[in-house]
């Protein structure tokens, strides 16, 4: 406060000489003085001082002083408050950002490592997917593009080596049979061209067949279109009478329409017949039908032979495996697993089914296949009945003709 005192009269020494014109009235106040700073030891003050007179006393001086530092004092905590709320909210804020965006790319970084990781000899890296938006859609897509790369790669890499495989034994028979040949023997000659031949006629085979499951992963594999199955029954029926001296009966006939590829199933169909006549003797009957269970198609060969040994079925669609009782050597052991390619390329499957115990042993082979868009025919007699057959649906008790022992023929 001295500080006040002394600028105060200071403030009134040196006050303007001009004084307040006389008849004013006395509660009028004259400003001469403008705002003024003073700083002490402890804070800064500002003030004004403004010379006043009142009435006849000429003496009067209005002070008007505040504590600066106080105010500013106050303004600057607040700030600093504000300040630090600030700061705090902008590491909070970016901590959260980078862990939320952090996890977001989490998919694309994995999607990154897997394919610094994937190589040619090495498909089997995946990515572990978690979640359900739009990166986490990327990341199985990349997955599934890795699983087609890898069947791809894989069929390729089984072509050669069974190619490799196969091709090997022909090639050396006809390699050492012409090694040995004396040309100036015509007998030898004409045996040795008989058996090149021959080679090279299973080495033709054998490509095919290679081709074939080589092929069988490409989703234009089988083109499926509506097909008369009773029609198709028969046509396979008359196409397998040339495969060998048997007795071929058709025993069921689904008078349906669905959708399948009827080449391939054909295919499939004849192959199944050619092991029935392989594995069975001249003169027996060999069976085939097809029927509907509930939503799927069963297609089915029955022969006469010895059947398939229980610890043979999980071995005989396995490519290059040949059955014990396989009564010819010029087999490679393809014809099953092209059988199973072709079932599964309709997403269904081929198997073997055991006669009941205490019957007869037969080899039963059934390809499953879903009937889709399955049609029943409006007119099941305008298919000419040709043939020996057997008209037989599923058994009412809920058995399959294929597994019945004693099927009544009607001709």
């Amino acid at each position: 406060m001295a500080a006040l005192d002394e600028m105060a009269r200071e403030l009134a020494a040196a006050r303007p000489t001009s004084a307040v014109p006389p008849g004013t009235a006395p509660d009028a106040l004259t400003v001469t003085s403008t705002p003024r700073t003073v700083r002490t030891g402890l804070t800064e003050y500002r003030l004004v001082a403004v010379p006043v007179r009142v009435g006849d006393d000429p003496d009067g001086l209005f002070v008007v002083a505040t504590d600066r530092s106080a105010e500013l004092a106050g303004l600057t905590r607040t700030y600093v408050l504000y300040s630090v709320i600030g700061m705090l909210t902008l590491v909070v804020v970016g901590g959260v950002s980078w862990h939320a965006v952090g996890r977001l790319l989490a998919p694309i970084r994995l999607l990154r490592d897997t394919a610094r990781r994937v190589t040619e000899s090495d498909l089997s890296e995946r990515i572990e997917v978690t979640g359900h938006d739009d990166l986490s859609d990327l990341a199985r897509t990349v997955n599934a593009m890795l699983d087609r790369l890898q069947r791809a790669f894989g069929s390729q890499r089984e072509l050669l080596d069974d190619a490799g495989h196969e091709l090997r034994t022909p090639l050396t028979i006809v390699r050492g049979h012409l090694e040995l040949l004396d040309p100036h023997d015509p007998d030898d000659v004409r045996a040795t061209q008989a058996l090149a031949l021959d080679e090279l006629d299973r080495m033709h085979r054998l490509v095919d067949d290679l081709v074939t499951l080589a092929t069988a992963e490409r989703p234009d594999f089988v083109r499926p279109a509506a097909t008369d199955v009773g029609r198709l029954t028969d046509d396979v029926h008359d196409k397998a009478r040339g495969l060998g001296a048997r007795r071929w009966v058709v025993a069921a006939r689904a008078d349906v329409t669905v959708l399948l590829d009827e080449q391939r199933i054909t295919q499939a169909w004849l192959q199944l017949l050619a092991n029935a006549v392989r594995f069975s003797a001249e003169g027996t009957t060999v069976r085939i039908g097809s029927e509907v269970s509930g939503d799927r198609l069963l297609l089915w060969v029955r022969d006469e032979g010895p059947g398939v040994p229980p610890d043979q079925v999980p071995l005989i669609f396995e490519r290059f495996h040949r059955g014990q009782a396989d009564r010819t050597a010029h087999g490679a052991g393809l014809g099953l697993p092209i059988v199973a390619a072709i079932a599964a390329a309709h997403r269904g499957t081929v198997r073997v089914e055991q006669p009941p115990a205490g019957h007869r042993p037969a080899g039963v082979f059934v390809l499953d296949l879903p009937a889709r868009r399955c049609v029943p025919l409006d007119d099941p007699t305008a298919r000419s009945h040709r043939d020996t057959r057997v008209d037989l649906d599923t058994d009412p008790s809920g058995g399959r003709s294929f597994l019945d022992a004693d099927l009544v023929e009607h001709r």
